[in-house]
């Protein structure tokens, strides 16, 4: 949609500047002067978005794509025998479509002759319009579906309007556009995480919610009202039919008008908004055109800002581009910064809060791997991270396995160690490729093998193809309808988890954890190295690094244990290879911990009680199970030894 500020060409930006202070636990998005959806929409892959816009038409845009979340089959119509509504609107003869409020108001077969649409189209919106709404009163469509072709019809409006982008005036000639059949498409949908939208103004909307990670501000920067500009969608949506005055048919705004795009009123309305902000991070767009100047936006959200947080970015960007050529040079601004007041916590958060020594089992806040693999340290996360070192230069993950612990280290370099060259090989297909192509491939590969949690026969072929002609993203695809989603090989490394019936599949959860974990690889200086966990060079190491060790369990069962699955078989042998190293780490003043059980189904690892001895051992509150199973096994000591105290 042509949209006077959209931030579609600047939306990269945005992320670029969010990329810089983002740890990747931020979950919510509050787009708080929607507009057209733009910005929400570009970040829709990576958090729940909530949309928000004062106009009625961008609200109906958002509910219809953005935050849809119903049932999109229109069973009912077919009993007027129609299977697509789409292609039912845009198969009508103009024969048959009657003049309404837009053809008598807006194209040339009104008495004031306007020019906004020829009389073709004019009828063609009419006839939608009615046709939508009668639906809706008939329980022919649900609210989903009148949002949906709502949203389709605002979306197909611009393109047949003989206008230069905005509706205050129609152009005197008719632009080659304007004759365009109006054609309706269905909306692409977005809503991943189960977004939100208002219709509110925004003053009243922020006082209510409790809580956002990232706040995005785009408030109109001059005098130009939205509401006139924007007058024709606002009634196509509203459908409400108001008197027009004048040559260009205007109705009566005055109460729509904002204050932001007042100059007595706009530095008021920012301050209030920006004291009544609460997120973690707080992006704001503005122009150097604005109606508040710059210097003294800056000192205003520096009022509000915690000290050192606040941060400029200025660039080119040329104004509305429009028939009417502008050449004006204008920088658009992106000011970023973290406000003073913390977020809202409700009662029950704040429960939570207070007793988040006693939740230990809670991982919330925590970047979780994409894959479930076996002997993953998720659950164990806020137990195991403070107790590492505060500062570290490299952190080798010793048996980095699905990444959990490493990706959640802060350090200026981290090193992934596992002999599992096809988890690394996915890994560094992360690390080297945009989530979007890779969200794309796998989407791909679910539709072309019809891939379910019913359909062993397309799962079957997916693995033989797999194995045929391996890659990464074939790979965690075909883990995603696999039993338990394991990764599991023979010894001809040939995937053979059998299908997950009934349970396994890509769901939004898996989506959501695939995005954040690429988006925090992406933010972090990554190694991943194929190594025997004792033939890895520890030369490089300085008595600020650290090596985080989580092998197999000798005394527990995994698959990674028996050395028929594409593992190697873990004895003895190598718990006795791994005390070795890490005592000669200790030797060289070099930090370790080690992930391990002392004790397990009343069985005891006699060999690693007796060598702990030297050691810091710190008991877990954690009872081991094993995913393969569906028994639990209680009466496990997880423990996390060290080789330093902790401060």
């Amino acid at each position: 949609m042509r949209f006077i500020g959209s931030k579609k060409n600047i939306v990269g930006k945005i992320e670029e500047v969010l990329n810089k202070h983002t740890d990747g636990s931020e979950n919510t998005f509050l787009d708080l002067f929607a507009g057209s959806n733009a910005v929400g929409n570009y970040f829709a892959k990576k958090y729940k978005i909530i949309s928000n816009d004062i106009m009625y038409f961008s609200y109906v845009m958002a509910r219809g794509s953005l935050a849809q979340k119903g049932d999109l089959q229109f069973h009912k119509l077919k009993q007027l025998d129609i299977s697509d509504p789409f292609k039912y609107f845009n198969s009508i003869s103009i024969d048959n479509c009657e003049s309404d409020f837009v053809t008598l108001e807006y194209s040339p077969a009104g008495p004031d002759r306007r020019m906004y649409f020829t009389e073709d189209n004019a009828k063609k919106i009419d006839f939608c319009r009615n046709t939508i709404e009668n639906w809706k009163k008939e329980n022919l469509v649900n609210d989903s579906e009148y949002f949906y072709l709502l949203a389709s019809l605002l979306n197909a409006v611009p393109y047949i309007s003989n206008t230069t982008g905005t509706y205050g005036a129609f152009l005197k000639k008719w632009d080659k556009r304007a004759f365009k059949p109006l054609t309706l498409e269905a909306p692409p949908l977005y809503n991943y995480f189960n977004n939100e939208a208002y219709n509110e103004d925004s003053l009243n909307l922020i006082s209510k919610l409790d809580k956002n990670d990232i706040c995005y501000i785009d408030t109109p920067y001059n005098t130009r009202q939205y509401p006139s500009n924007y007058h024709v969608l606002e009634m196509i949506a509203k459908w409400n039919k108001p008197e027009l005055k004048g040559v260009t048919g205007q109705p009566s705004l005055d109460d729509e008008k904002s204050d932001f795009a007042v100059k007595r009123k706009a530095f008021k309305s920012m301050e209030k908004l920006l004291s009544q902000i609460r997120a973690k991070h707080v992006i704001v767009s503005y122009s150097s055109d604005g109606i508040i100047q710059e210097e003294d936006f800056i000192n205003l959200i520096k009022k509000y800002a915690k000290p050192n947080t606040f941060e400029e970015y200025k660039f080119n960007y040329r104004k509305y581009k429009s028939k009417i050529y502008n050449d004006k040079k204008v920088s658009e601004i992106l000011f970023y910064f973290q406000p003073k007041q913390e977020p809202k916590i409700n009662k029950r958060e704040e429960s939570i809060h207070l007793n988040a020594n006693l939740n230990v089992n809670s991982p919330q806040g925590y970047i979780k791997s994409p894959l479930n693999y076996v002997g993953g340290k998720y659950k164990l996360l806020p137990q195991i991270i403070p107790l590492f070192p505060q500062e570290i230069t490299t952190f080798v993950d010793l048996f980095s396995g699905g990444a959990n612990i490493g990706i959640n280290v802060n350090a200026d370099k981290i090193v992934f160690n596992d002999i599992n060259t096809k988890i690394n090989e996915f890994f560094r297909y992360l690390q080297e490729n945009d989530i979007d192509d890779i969200l794309t491939q796998i989407n791909r590969y679910i539709s072309q093998y019809k891939l379910s949690k019913t359909n062993e026969e397309g799962f079957k072929k997916f693995r033989v193809a797999y194995n045929e002609n391996p890659n990464p993203i074939m790979l965690y695809t075909l883990v995603s309808y696999s039993f338990n989603y394991q990764f599991r090989f023979n010894n001809d490394m040939k995937f053979n988890n059998p299908f997950g019936r009934n349970r396994s599949h890509f769901s939004k959860r898996m989506e959501n954890n695939l995005i954040k974990f690429t988006k925090k690889l992406h933010q972090t200086n990554a190694e991943f190295v194929d190594y025997y966990f004792n033939k890895l060079n520890f030369d490089n190491l300085d008595n600020r690094s650290f090596v985080y060790a989580d092998p197999p369990y000798l005394i527990t069962t995994g698959s990674y244990n028996d050395g028929n699955r594409g593992f190697v078989n873990w004895t003895k042998k190598q718990e006795k290879q791994l005390y070795d190293l890490l005592d000669n780490l200790s030797e060289n003043n070099i930090r370790f911990a080690l992930s391990n059980v002392l004790e397990h189904k009343g069985i005891k690892n006699e060999s690693l009680i007796r060598w702990s001895e030297k050691y810091n051992v710190h008991h877990l509150n954690y009872s081991y199970s094993n995913s393969s199973h569906n028994t639990t096994h209680l009466g496990s000591d997880e423990v996390l030894i060290t080789n330093f105290k902790i401060s």
